[in-house]
């Protein structure tokens, strides 16, 4: 059984200032990472973004299902397709990096 989250009205409240800063933070800590990444690494990093982005899809799934406003269920349901199409798309993409290595 997946986990339900608060609805609404139990939710607490948010700082969003934290938040935006977390992200941020983030952002830059990962392009920093990536970028010194060697280039054999990038198949196996690609692997591991798509298993990221399947915890995505669960938690999209959990918010389209649940009882919250209409504006935010569809919300959920455009994060599920990209994290979907991200995910599709990483493996067609690691697939074809990996057909490189193979001797012809």
């Amino acid at each position: 059984m997946l986990a339900q989250a608060a609805p609404p009205d139990q939710a607490a409240a948010v700082d969003y200032w934290s938040m935006l800063f977390v992200f941020v933070l983030a952002t830059f800590i990962g392009l920093g990472v990536i970028r010194r990444v060697s280039r054999l690494l990038y198949t196996p990093l690609m692997s591991l973004t798509n298993a990221i982005s399947a915890i995505a899809v669960v938690g999209s799934i959990a918010v389209t299902g649940a009882d919250y406003p209409k504006a935010i269920r569809v919300l959920g349901a455009i994060a599920l397709f990209a994290s979907m199409t991200n995910i599709v798309s990483g493996f067609l993409i690691t697939d074809r990096m990996l057909k490189m290595f193979k001797k012809q």
